[in-house]
């Protein structure tokens, strides 16, 4: 069980969540493992195996707090709300924000502010634990293309121009990305970022992995009743969870980029563990597709600081995070969106 702002995310597995007089109580095998009141939450989220009685359920109908259920991964399920709720409030917020030209540019320029940032993180990390760079100084060159391309954002207005820096900063990341490989990795090539399908190891493992993320962030923006399709960086399209592609920017190095370099560099998944087809696409065999899903649970386990609430979390629980710092920017409670940018 873990509360961050007025939201209480119970990811013990088997746990029972019951109703004693104006409290939560959560129980697990008989036992009481804690309480919370009722009057301080906002949401309550159940990841997995989490039972609410029915008694609980009513408590929290009445009381305006929703409930949302996510598979033990993060896949959204369902939501319970009550007969009066913001959420429809909050989505017509959103659509009115997404058809406004300079509110969506905002919301986009901070979305694009964080991927940036990150991704020069990244490569800075990369330059500490190499100092020689290579011998040729790309990825110091990089950074300070990418940190050009930050200091270009905030002038930035229509949304076709900060498209057009966003891709400008992909084409710098991933114009050096084959450089984050360990000289040791043997067999695994990265020829540019592609996809759909990937013709690369790299863009294999970046691709599953992007995939993963998608999916939870799209439960993370259910669970708090935006409309995971209506974006405002990414182009509307049936089908298409633009918001949820919008806030993965943020998130694509964080996790899933580092990730797949720490596969590969520590020899986890090699050349062997990747399948050539006929029509030049590469896919992930099925035994190395289970050991990056291990390894994706896994890195989501792991304690960051958040910089914004200055709280320690999960990174699986940074998206849900964002994702309630992101509704209460529509509602006009905060004046901009923060961005998650590690440090």
């Amino acid at each position: 069980m873990k509360r961050h702002l007025n939201t209480l995310f119970v990811t013990t597995q088997g746990a029972w969540l019951s109703k004693d007089g104006e409290c939560i109580v959560l129980s697990l095998e008989g036992r009481e493992l804690g309480r919370i009141p009722i009057h301080t939450l906002g949401a309550l989220v159940c990841f997995g195996r989490v039972i609410c009685s029915p008694f609980l359920l009513d408590h929290c109908a009445q009381n305006g707090v929703t409930v949302s259920w996510l598979t033990e991964h993060g896949r959204f399920i369902a939501t319970l709300q009550g007969p009066t709720t913001g959420n429809v409030l909050l989505r017509r917020e959103q659509y009115r924000l997404a058809d406004d030209e300079a509110a969506a540019a905002a919301l986009a320029r901070a979305f694009i502010t964080g991927k940036i940032a990150n991704c020069r993180t990244v490569l800075q990390r990369s330059l500490r634990d190499r100092p020689q760079d290579h011998g040729d100084g790309s990825l110091s060159q990089a950074c300070e293309a990418l940190g050009r391309c930050l200091r270009r954002l905030p002038g930035t207005e229509s949304l076709d121009a900060l498209r057009g820096v966003e891709g400008e900063a992909a084409t710098i990341y991933f114009g050096v990305f084959d450089r984050l490989l360990s000289p040791q990795v043997q067999g695994i090539r990265f020829t540019g970022r592609n996809r759909r399908p990937p013709q690369d190891e790299v863009n294999c493992l970046l691709s599953f992995f992007y995939a993963l993320l998608v999916n939870d962030l799209r439960g993370a923006l259910e669970g708090v009743g935006l409309d995971p399709q209506m974006g405002f960086l990414h182009r509307l399209r049936p089908g298409r969870p633009s918001l949820a592609l919008d806030m993965m920017e943020e998130f694509r190095p964080v996790l899933a980029d580092r990730l797949a370099l720490t596969l590969l560099n520590r020899g986890q998944l090699r050349a062997r563990d990747f399948e050539h087809t006929a029509s030049g696409a590469v896919l992930l065999r099925e035994k190395a597709r289970k050991e990056a899903l291990v390894a994706y649970q896994e890195r989501k386990r792991d304690e960051v600081l958040h910089p914004f609430l200055n709280e320690r979390m999960t990174l699986g629980l940074l998206w849900h995070m964002q994702a309630r710092l992101l509704a209460r920017c529509i509602r006009g409670e905060l004046d901009a969106y923060p961005p998650y940018v590690i440090r």
